[in-house]
């Protein structure tokens, strides 16, 4: 039996009762109903106003790496020329793919607490040049609980002449994003973060110049689950799946996608003020926060583990005795930060403030004084 807690991770989040009763919803045989081809278009009409798009949306059967190797396969040809902007796991994730698809990659790097600047980007073009037919970068990098300014970076990228690849997997109905005002060609995202539904898809918004590029290619894809030509000319040609669509899932995501829309512009509110509240908490109390001041995410956000506390002993204990749980990190700061995911269903007044309290007991109990009390310093930062 999977143990019942209050689950504070960047992902995947807590799931409201809303999406929980969708995913229970009776099915058909979605390859043959028409009703799910309407259903499921419906769905892509509705993250498309998430995601603030007039491009082409679809929802893919996989964890959101499905999205970023799919992305991957369908654009980069052998040879060509990729610019990966990494200052994160995920970014330098973007390297792996690029190659194994052939591309040759060139690498913008910073420090995990460092945004990619505009700046960084003019005068790593002005060296470089405009040679890349592909660039990538991450929008909120979650293992470091940063963000990166995509609506200063992404025009630049694509005045150079390059297609713009966005993982906004744990950004998306968390930030605002404009990719069509941004020049961004595909914006990566994911069921299980900001949205709230179970993990297990994955979503992409898609330009009309990425789909000439994956159309003038001089070979072929070499993939058919990640070939997003597939789609292309099956489902929008023919109103034909590639392969059968989850349907239970895609029912919970249709639900958490609805009650996005329906909170509006207050969602983007909602991560802004809790994320804020998190960490003036965190601060207030004697964390430090990981991030460079500004470049923090409104959805997750990333600390430091006090010196001498073992980290997955911690997380262990919180988990096995107060029913709270949290996440450490990835790579190089495995060991080093902690992670609180608010996002989603994660993101409410409630659990945050059950989360503080449980996590002061933890403290204590491994000989750590604050000095203030967590749960009632949110309060009165969210007051």
């Amino acid at each position: 039996m999977i143990k019942p807690g209050l689950i504070m991770t960047p992902g995947p989040t807590e799931i409201s009762e809303r999406v929980r009763k969708a995913m229970a919803s009776p099915i058909t045989n979605p390859d043959l109903d028409p009703s799910f081809f309407d259903f499921y278009a419906e769905t892509c009409d509705k993250l498309k106003k998430i995601i603030n798009t007039k491009e082409d949306v679809l929802i893919l059967s996989g964890e959101g790496i499905l999205g970023l190797e799919a992305a991957m396969a369908s654009l980069v040809e052998p040879g060509d020329q990729v610019l990966c902007l990494a200052n994160g796991v995920f970014g330098e994730g973007f390297k792996d793919f690029a190659e194994l698809y052939g591309g040759q990659v060139t690498l913008l790097q910073k420090n995990y607490d460092e945004p990619i600047t505009s700046e960084d980007v003019k005068d790593f073009l002005a060296k470089h040049g405009s040679r890349f037919k592909i660039a990538t970068v991450v929008h909120c990098e979650t293992p470091a609980g940063l963000i990166n300014p995509i609506h200063e970076i992404c025009p630049l990228l694509k005045e150079a002449g390059a297609i713009t690849i966005v993982d906004a997997v744990s950004s998306i109905a968390g930030h605002e994003i404009e990719p069509d005002k941004w020049g961004i060609d595909v914006v990566l995202g994911g069921s299980q973060k900001c949205l709230s539904a179970p993990p297990g898809l994955t979503f992409l918004s898609i330009s009309q110049d990425a789909w000439l590029k994956m159309e003038k290619r001089k070979y072929p894809i070499r993939s058919f689950y990640a070939n997003l030509m597939n789609w292309k000319e099956m489902w929008f040609k023919d109103k034909i799946f590639p392969y059968t669509p989850p349907i239970s899932d895609i029912f919970a995501l249709f639900e958490a996608a609805s009650a996005a829309l329906e909170e509006g512009k207050a969602i983007y509110e909602r991560h802004e003020k809790l994320g804020a509240a998190v960490r003036e908490t965190l601060k207030e109390v004697g964390f430090k926060i990981y991030p460079r001041e500004g470049a923090e995410a409104n959805t997750v956000t990333a600390f430091y583990i006090p010196d001498g506390v073992d980290d997955e002993k911690f997380r262990k204990h919180l988990w096995e005795n107060y029913s709270v749980m949290i996440a450490g990190s990835w790579g190089k700061l495995s060991g080093k930060v902690w992670r609180i995911g608010h996002m989603g269903e994660n993101a409410r007044e409630a659990k945050i403030f059950e989360l503080f309290r449980a996590f002061e007991k933890a403290l204590k109990d491994f000989g750590i004084t604050t000095g203030k009390n967590l749960a009632e310093t949110y309060a009165l930062k969210i007051s």
